[in-house]
């Protein structure tokens, strides 16, 4: 049986099983169910109690994954009105309460927020190379050992700060789990 195309379908945890419409948007690629699924098995399945951010957000389909497999929080950031209703519209409909909705631009809200996240799923439009700005801003939002997901055409190499934890392909999409080791005292001072 095939899947509509306008829908996801969530894999595990609390909301398993359930559908959730995706606006159709140009460019809009929810993450196929394959690729979640290796992604949750790096992240080891459950995520209880942590906070994640899902920035760009996008169908929604990793950040209601995590909010159905225990987090305590997921901001999901995007930009395209009609995803966010469509975000809305799901939120309701799995009632998904530990899923907090913000209409905006990524950086924008990076550069107001104060809170610092577990997990952060990263999968901007290809097309604007987003990536590098988005990372930099991004450090100072990750809580001690955060993992970071990431969803490119080519593989990211942030930099000395974050170790690759894995990585793999999915057709012409890499995807990559880095782990935050920015504020790790036991390494040398970076100015030598």
């Amino acid at each position: 049986m095939h899947s509509n195309k306008g829908e996801i379908r969530i894999i595990a945890g609390e909301y398993r099983g359930r559908r959730i419409k995706v606006a159709s948007r140009p460019g809009l690629r929810p993450t196929p169910d394959r690729v979640r699924e290796t992604l949750f098995n790096w992240l080891g399945q459950w995520l209880d109690g942590l906070s994640c951010l899902d920035l760009f957000a996008g169908s929604g389909a990793l950040g209601f994954e995590a909010a159905s497999r225990g987090a305590a929080r997921v901001v999901m950031v995007e930009s395209d009105r009609a995803a966010v209703a469509a975000l809305e519209a799901a939120r309701s409909k799995i009632g998904a309460r530990s899923v907090e909705l913000v209409h905006g631009d990524a950086n924008e809200y990076l550069a107001r927020a104060h809170e610092r996240f577990d997990v952060v799923f990263l999968d901007p439009p290809f097309r604007q190379n987003a990536l590098p700005a988005v990372l930099e801003r991004l450090e100072g939002r990750l809580a001690q050992a955060a993992r970071v997901y990431i969803e490119s055409a080519a593989p990211a190499a942030p930099g000395e700060r974050w170790r690759e934890l894995k990585r793999a392909r999915a057709g012409q999409v890499s995807y990559q789990l880095f782990e935050w080791r920015g504020d790790d005292q036991g390494g040398l001072p970076r100015h030598v």
